[in-house]
């Protein structure tokens, strides 16, 4: 996500530089609202960042407020009608939203706006973030009385904004799961974060205005400072007044631990930890836990490359590169179906045969979630001629599924779910498999194991989740009101 409110400039294309940095979170489709002040103008489609924009599409958005997103789905299918930022409107105010995240209370948001009879003013919402929006924009909402958001502490000056800011303020804290959020009225430029700070949020500052973006890479693209992380459980409202800011619930911070692994740019900066740094000291870590002799250690890229760097350092073992990588295919672990996953991890990486055959190998990848990808890896490498082919994952088992924003909603999914290291090893066609320990992880991050949700690795879910919720089409044929 990237929003941006500043006077003079030209914002849309600032958010479409932000959203090209940004890609790498979601490749599904793309879409950017701007405001002039009196009326909201979104375009959006499916696909990437580049093939959605061009500059006649860029240059019929004009104004000074601007939201982006590039989606990647969790909650709802993958189509246009889900595609961001989401769009509500009624007599009174416009919102366009963008979410990162995955709620897991969704019905009960539906409900607060009651009458779900499409014929009664309803419309269907196909993701949580349709919701959101609906709710947002609403004068409809009920909130129970026992919800405890009349002592929340929301302050004076927000609240007195009704309208967006003061439905916000009220209807977040109801809101359980993970969502870091950009939106905007036809004023006025909002960010919010979850109590618990799953997804990274974070504001930067122009010369004139103001940016807020899901990783600090995305400030650096548009030549924005970095002035801090949006906080857990804050609300930013950003205008001609500057910036203000209420926090509507107690931060309780659970930082998602695979954005180190994974999601994250090497380039960003989470809470105030480098995500490159990170990343060679848990490869580091990886070759003091599970040594191998071997020739050679290559990465699988680019996600595996800095712990490669780590592993190779602390080894000893020469570092090269085995795989070529095709610059233009996307990232296959986010692609939304297992076909196309399939066909894209043939598309993406070739070896380099002279550089491997006959030659003991150490592959460094960052994670093993399904494991297509290494098994696909494995048997190539060995076509190309590698004596012997040990694999290292630069994280822990991933045996459990996330419903905070990351697409493995079932254990069936999940190669740990239901196999033992060894027993992966074997499924791969790997001579040996090693994992880096979820100590060894955390401490690589110097963030107290406390402050970071490990979900997926270990089972325990700070926000725990209904039967009812786990499914990412819980919403398929919901209406809500308008």
């Amino acid at each position: 996500m990237f929003g941006v409110w500043a006077p003079g400039e030209d914002v849309a294309k600032l958010a479409y530089y932000g959203l090209y940095a940004l890609q790498h979170r979601g490749q599904e489709s793309a879409g950017i609202a701007v405001s002039d002040g009196t009326r909201i103008v979104v375009h959006k489609e499916m696909g990437l960042v580049a093939q959605v924009f061009d500059e006649p599409a860029l240059s019929t958005l004009t104004g000074h407020i601007a939201v982006g997103h590039c989606r990647y789905s969790t909650t709802g299918a993958s189509v246009w009608a889900n595609a961001q930022p989401t769009f509500r409107s009624t007599p009174t105010v416009s919102l366009a939203l963008g979410h990162n995240g995955n709620l897991i209370n969704t019905g009960e948001l539906a409900a607060l706006l009651g009458g779900d009879d499409p014929g009664d003013g309803g419309i269907a919402a196909t993701s949580d973030t349709d919701v959101l929006a609906a709710l947002f924009v609403s004068d409809r909402v009920r909130v129970p009385a026992d919800s405890g958001v009349a002592d929340s502490g929301v302050a004076d000056s927000v609240m007195a904004d009704g309208g967006v800011a003061g439905a916000a303020a009220a209807v977040l804290p109801l809101a359980k799961g993970a969502y870091s959020l950009v939106f905007m009225d036809e004023q006025t430029l909002y960010a919010a974060r979850d109590p618990h700070g799953f997804r990274p949020l974070v504001l930067g500052r122009l010369r004139a205005g103001w940016v807020v973006a899901s990783e600090t890479a995305a400030l650096d693209i548009v030549g924005a400072g970095f002035e801090r992380e949006i906080a857990p459980g804050e609300l930013v409202c950003i205008d001609e007044r500057g910036v203000r800011s209420v926090t509507f619930a107690a931060p309780r911070p659970s930082g998602c631990l695979f954005e180190y692994v994974y999601l994250a740019r090497p380039d960003t900066t989470i809470a105030g930890v480098g995500v490159h740094a990170t990343r060679v000291a848990v490869g580091r870590r990886l070759a003091a836990e599970h040594p191998a002799d071997a020739d050679l250690v290559i990465p699988v890229p680019e996600s595996g490359t800095p712990a490669a760097i780590g592993f190779a350092e602390a080894s000893g073992i020469p570092f090269g590169q085995g795989l070529v990588k095709n610059s233009y295919v996307g990232r296959t672990f986010i692609q939304p179906s297992q076909t196309i996953r399939e066909r894209g991890i043939k598309l993406k990486l070739n070896p380099l045969r002279d550089a491997i055959a006959g030659r003991r190998v150490v592959v460094v990848d960052d994670s093993i979630v399904r494991g297509n990808t290494q098994r696909a890896l494995v048997a190539m490498l060995r076509e190309a001629g590698a004596a012997e082919v040990h694999v290292r994952v630069a994280s822990p088992p991933v045996q459990w599924p996330c419903f905070y924003g990351i697409d493995f909603a079932t254990r069936d999914e999940l190669i740990a779910g239901h196999l033992t290291p060894a027993e992966i090893c074997a499924s791969i066609g790997a001579d040996s498999l090693g994992y880096v320990s979820l100590a060894g992880l955390t401490e690589a991050t110097r963030i107290p194991a406390s402050r970071l949700c490990r979900a997926c690795f270990d089972g325990h879910y700070p926000v725990p989740v209904g039967e009812d919720d786990q499914d990412r089409h819980v919403l398929d044929g919901l209406s809500v009101s308008s």
